[in-house]
């Protein structure tokens, strides 16, 4: 039965099996930093081992409690967090979407723009508590406090 394993900072799904009296661990599949069990590593997991035998349902249920974990007592992980959103914020801003859709193609285009409004989507939802007061800690984000709702001075 295939399982989740953390090694290092990365999660991994791996198998057991025994030769020779002897277990020996294989690797199936990346999950990367959060243990995430998408459609793609589900495939990709399929028909590289058609004959390991996975309980998908578990293993995205026990994927979706380890991903709770990394915020818990852990300022390190929320400093790389951070780190990796301000990054992210600068790469975005020095996005040129016209020259992206010229070089790179409207496919790429179309995709980076969707994923850019999935991410406002989920800064919305994630911010919107804290705009209106509710969270503690972050009470300084008040309406017009984002910087998509601001208006020019």
């Amino acid at each position: 039965m295939a399982f989740i394993r953390k090694r290092g900072r990365s999660f991994y799904l791996v198998h057991n099996v025994r030769e020779k009296g002897h277990v020996r661990q294989i690797h199936l599949a990346c999950l990367g930093r959060r243990p995430h069990i998408s459609d793609d590593v589900i495939r990709g997991v399929s028909s590289k081992h058609p004959f390991v035998r996975v309980d998908w349902s578990d293993l995205r249920e026990k994927a979706s409690q380890q991903l709770i974990q990394p915020f818990e007592n852990n300022a390190e992980y929320l400093h790389e967090l951070i780190s990796e959103i301000r990054n992210v914020d600068m790469d975005i801003a020095a996005l040129h979407l016209p020259v992206l859709q010229l070089s790179a193609g409207q496919e790429v285009a179309a995709e980076l723009t969707s994923a850019m409004k999935l991410l406002r989507a989920t800064l919305e939802v994630k911010l919107g508590p804290a705009r209106k007061g509710r969270t503690p800690g972050l009470s300084n984000l008040t309406p017009g406090g984002m910087p998509w709702e601001r208006k020019p001075s």
